[in-house]
Parts: structure tokens; sequence; C-alpha cells
């Protein structure tokens, strides 16, 4: 079921990562996530994985792969968003078979619900968006630990 809650705070500056074109846009991607949120995000593990998830996708669903990466330090959140240029036709959504550990793929939109506290589709002028929103001060094994 896609969450599409959409972020009600004001928006700070984004930062931005080209991805088109890169032989390793996972990489990029990861490093650029690392470093921006390495000494102001507890999240910086979940947001790695996040990223690489709806890279990855971007990477096997599209045919041109993702255009680029944004990245909000949102006061208590961080706004992640993978843009290709493909429209929004409504594939993006979670497997039937997200939920079943023994199955080879179909659980990355799974894994990213989990970590965020939500994540939806968005229309762009040139294609989508796919966005997570993750808590800035948590990760998601303290969350789970109630810590």
């Amino acid at each position: 079921m896609l969450n599409d809650s959409r972020p009600t705070v004001p928006s700070s500056p984004a930062h931005w990562v080209a991805l088109a074109g890169q032989r390793e846009p996972l990489v990029a991607a990861r490093d650029r996530v690392r470093t921006m949120l390495a000494d102001v995000a507890p999240c910086v593990d979940d947001a790695v994985l996040v990223v690489s998830e709806l890279v990855g996708n971007a990477v096997r669903h599209t045919v041109a792969g993702p255009d680029c990466l944004t990245i909000e330090i949102d006061g208590d959140q961080v706004v992640i968003a993978v843009h290709d240029p493909e429209p929004d036709d409504g594939r993006v959504h979670l497997s039937e078979t997200a939920a079943d550990p023994l199955a080879e793929s179909g659980r990355g939109l799974w894994l990213v619900q989990t970590l965020a506290r939500r994540w939806y589709v968005e229309t762009t002028a040139v294609g989508k968006a796919v966005v997570a929103v993750l808590p800035r001060g948590e990760t998601a094994v303290s969350r789970a630990a109630g810590s």
C-alpha cells in the first residue's frame, strides 16, 4: 500500500546530486548521503539504505535511470527524493512478496516504508520523484527498541 502522506513542515534548501549518465549512480548517491548526514543526523545508515533502494529501483525499473537525488534536512526529519524522467504510471508500489523473507526480490519499498516515517510518489515537471521522509534524530533500530 502506498503511503502518500505529504510533509507538512516548511522546506529548507535541498542538496542536489546529479545521477544522470553516471556509470555507478548508487555509489555517488550513497557517498553524498554519508557525507552530508555524517555529523548532523544519527539516521545516516537508514538514509543510506533508503537511497540505495530508491536509486536501485530507478536503475532497474526505468529506461533512463535516475536523474538526480535531493537530500533535505528539515527540522527533525531528513527528506530524500530520487527523481527520474518517467511519468508516474502507478507502478511504484509495494510488491505482494514484500513481506516474504524468502523472496529474492521485491522488498525494496518495504524496507523504505519500514525505515521512513512516510514515503510517496510525486509527479514532477519532467517525470516523477519517489520521496522518503526519515526521522532525523533516531534510527529504525532505536525506534524498534523503544529508546
